[in-house]
């Protein structure tokens, strides 16, 4: 009897740490280190965009609503037209074969990688300069369009470029914008204001609150266009390679946009779309 009692207490014992091993291996799993994600998941997740994309049957990505020739919205139609808006749709018919299979969702320079990161959107293509910085939060395909920073002014401002902006100038911009950190950088004794977007801070310079407007000359000619009273410097300061943004780590999408990229411009699609909006065929 007591080897009995004995025996069914090693068994009881046995199970009990059975159990407790395995409650705190469910406890622990998925974790790595504290906070993080397993390993890999994140990777798997960004490389299912396409897959999502045709099991939703519907391409939706983040672009702007109030840049002229890139992406601005009809207020009265309610039509987001532009370059970027052509490069979406030529995206949506290589995917699903159909460029009306789309949805367009308003991005802004500060909510575009976030709307990214937490699924919102598919890709960005909203006039994203390529950067370094960038590139650590997401990843971009090939170049699409290259643009150089410049500055909108009133057509009598004796404002030509940089060494004309004197000590207490106000120069407007965009937040979380590339122009805004390199317009510090080139224009330091300038006072740098910064808006939620670009309508604002072009609402706000025709306003008289500032003494000229800086961002990428591309985009800068749509709003010179929208009011001919302003003009746009021929000085260009940067390079602004505009890349499309998708999920970091999601190689099989960036692929095939590059392919796309690559059969536009080699088929003659591409300059008849950068003709259309840019008003003069790209530079080769």
């Amino acid at each position: 009897m007591k080897a009995n009692r004995m025996l069914k207490k090693v068994v009881g014992f046995g199970l009990a740490a059975m159990l407790g091993a395995t409650m705190l291996a469910g406890c622990g799993a998925g974790k790595t280190t504290e906070g993080a994600a397993p390993a890999g998941q994140g990777q798997a997740a960004a490389a299912g965009t396409l897959a999502k994309i045709k099991e939703r049957g519907k391409f939706v990505v983040g672009v702007k609503y109030d840049l002229n020739l890139f992406g601005l919205k009809d207020p009265t139609s309610g039509n987001v037209e532009g370059f970027d808006i052509d490069i979406a749709k030529a995206i949506a018919k290589k995917v699903l074969g159909d460029e009306n299979k789309i949805e367009l969702k308003e991005v802004t320079s500060k909510t575009r990688i976030p709307m990214l990161k937490n699924g919102e959107i598919d890709a960005i293509i909203a006039t994203m300069t390529i950067t370094e910085d960038r590139k650590k939060e997401v990843d971009f395909s090939d170049v699409y369009f290259l643009a150089g920073q410049s500055l909108l002014v009133k057509k009598d401002s004796p404002i030509n470029g940089l060494a004309d902006i004197k000590k207490g100038m106000k120069i407007l911009t965009a937040k979380g914008s590339t122009s805004a950190k390199n317009i510090r950088e080139k224009a330091p004794d300038a006072e740098i204001l910064e808006f939620e977007n670009y309508a604002e801070a072009f609402t706000a310079l025709k306003a008289g609150q500032g003494d000229a407007l800086t961002t990428d000359n591309a985009l800068l000619y749509g709003m010179a266009k929208q009011d001919p009273n302003y003009r746009v410097t021929s000085e260009t300061f940067t390079e602004e390679p505009y890349g499309i943004a998708v999920a970091k780590g999601d190689s099989e999408f960036t692929a095939t946009i590059n392919d796309l990229l690559k059969e536009m411009k080699q088929n003659g699609e591409y300059d008849k779309i950068y003709e259309k909006w840019i008003g003069e065929k790209p530079k080769k």
